[in-house]
């Protein structure tokens, strides 16, 4: 399968594409610089320049391909408007581009859903409706296009997809660490995160491609959740500072963008997405990460 892939420089878009080649796959990955380009290159894979904002040029990769992953995404936190808005459009022009042709097209969505009470799971519909909600929606967006000849499986990533070169989530509270002076989470630091290594998420990723049918939502998911506190005093340990707890509003205002979704409670399962397509997690998990010194650096 020749497949086009967003992204695909990214921290998690390389392990994609490294497990796409190695799977037997041709990939074309989508580089908006030389760096970039040079990255998705030394992959084994083809280049085609343009970034989110190019919608001729998604447009045109994935026509020319089999298959889409889209992983890419703008991630600007201080206007996730423009990262909203970049987002639904590169999904809605993927779907357009792939409408009848039955062909496969998986795409990266989140699986943080606050407030359910119980770990989600595949069948809870995600809650980002419409332009103006995270991710503008894109999910629900794509999954119209299910019944249309497009070949949707959104795979919704754990908060803290880790590993080697990480400059996610924990890497950001990991700096916030060194910072203060101190590892801290929020109140008790009972709450939870999913987690999955890359290499389980990049997995995940290909067997969807191959296997998935229309409309299938999956959980990269490795572990259901990891208490807050227990990453915290994780960090601690390799940074060598206490790990304190302070209050959740407080958090919030000392890591911008990251404090907040440190003190939601978002556990998730992927039971089904392990029964339908026989995955397995193998990699290590996020709190071996941690002792691995994988955040230990800047």
């Amino acid at each position: 399968m020749h497949v086009f892939v967003t992204g695909a420089s990214g921290f998690i878009g390389r392990a994609v594409v490294a497990e796409l080649i190695a799977a037997g796959h041709a990939v074309t990955g989508l580089a908006r610089s030389d760096a970039s380009a040079s990255v998705v290159k030394d992959l084994g894979a083809d280049v085609r320049r343009g970034d989110l904002d190019d919608l001729d040029q998604i447009r045109e990769g994935a026509n020319a391909a089999d298959g889409v992953v889209h992983l890419a995404n703008k991630h600007d936190w201080t206007r996730p408007e423009v990262s909203n808005s970049a987002e639904r459009a590169s999904v809605q022009t993927i779907s357009d581009t792939l409408a009848g042709s039955d062909r496969p097209f998986v795409l990266a969505s989140g699986l943080a859903m606050p407030g359910l009470g119980r770990p989600a799971t595949e069948r809870d519909p995600s809650p980002a409706v419409g332009p103006d909600s995270p991710r503008g929606g894109a999910e629900n967006l794509a999954l119209t296009y299910a019944g249309r000849g497009v070949r949707v499986v959104p795979v919704r990533f754990a908060p803290t997809v880790h590993g080697e070169e990480d400059h996610g989530f924990v890497a950001i509270v990991a700096q916030a660490a060194r910072r203060r002076g101190a590892s801290a989470y929020p109140g008790e630091g009972h709450n939870r995160w999913p987690a999955v290594h890359r290499s389980d998420a990049a997995r995940l990723v290909r067997l969807g491609l191959e296997n998935a049918p229309a409309g299938t939502i999956l959980h990269a998911a490795a572990e259901e959740g990891v208490p807050v506190r227990r990453i915290a005093e994780a960090l601690a340990d390799r940074l060598g500072v206490p790990a304190t707890s302070v209050p959740a509003e407080r958090l919030a205002d000392e890591i911008l963008f990251v404090g907040r979704f440190l003190s939601a409670d978002v556990p998730a399962t992927s039971t089904i997405t392990r029964d339908l397509l026989g995955w397995r997690p193998t990699g290590p998990t996020l709190l071996e990460d941690i002792a691995a010194g994988h955040y230990d650096q800047p």
